[in-house]
């Protein structure tokens, strides 16, 4: 049976319109757009109100990713990064049942206790945890398989947002078959970065299953 999939985008710069016409001229009209929460300064702006606003007037539907600390190590460094990304989803009116993304796709030293003490916090809240990954270089693989058997909520709870492999950006019209790295142990891998830093716009390109697609905002 086909898959349900949905096409989208994720941007370092906020979604205005000047964005979203180069996104829907060049590429076609995302289902949804990933966005950061808090702005880090010569990394990203982070969201507002009023662009989520903006979002779901144009019925684009909002994937919130948290990137705003140093360190992937350490269950309470973990809980306390789980904690910020709450806060400030209950702040910007993000809906509850939400899965927000810690980003930790370019963190070579991620531990197991980090990622376990990032779902523990979420599983005690009203949002659901997620990790932004890349499975093949750094250490989230070893630390994920590690986390996934010592963990019932990093193994039960948690959705994986992939960015391997990565075959380029494309329009919404041709997208790739759905075919994600995952990491050894399996994982819900509901979500693939396929193409990273569009030279007409600057976005990335991604696609998601339905199972997410349905939960966001």
């Amino acid at each position: 049976m086909r898959r349900s999939l949905f096409w989208g985008v994720d941007s370092a710069a906020i979604a205005d319109q000047t964005l979203l016409n180069c996104v829907v001229t060049n590429f076609g009209q995302p289902d949804f757009w990933g966005r950061y929460l808090t702005t880090v300064p010569n990394v990203n702006e982070g969201l507002s109100k009023e662009e989520i606003t903006f979002m779901r007037n144009k019925g684009i539907k909002l994937l919130p990713i948290y990137n705003n600390f140093q360190e992937a190590i350490g269950y309470s460094t973990g809980r306390v990064a789980a904690r910020n990304a709450i806060f400030n989803a209950q702040r910007l009116g993000i809906n509850n049942d939400t899965f927000i993304f810690a980003n930790v796709e370019n963190f070579f030293n991620i531990d197991a206790d980090w990622l376990m003490g990032w779902a523990d916090a979420f599983v005690e809240s009203s949002f659901r945890p997620g990790y932004y990954n890349d499975p093949v270089e750094g250490d989230f693989n070893e630390a994920f398989c590690q986390a996934q058997g010592q963990n019932e909520n990093v193994r039960n709870q948690t959705v994986l947002w992939s960015a391997e492999p990565e075959p380029g950006v494309t329009r919404k019209s041709d997208i790739p078959a759905y075919n994600p790295e995952s990491p050894t142990c399996g994982g819900n891998v509901w979500a693939w970065q396929y193409g990273r830093d569009a030279e007409i716009c600057p976005i990335d390109t991604v696609l998601m299953e339905a199972q997410l697609f349905n939960s966001l905002s």
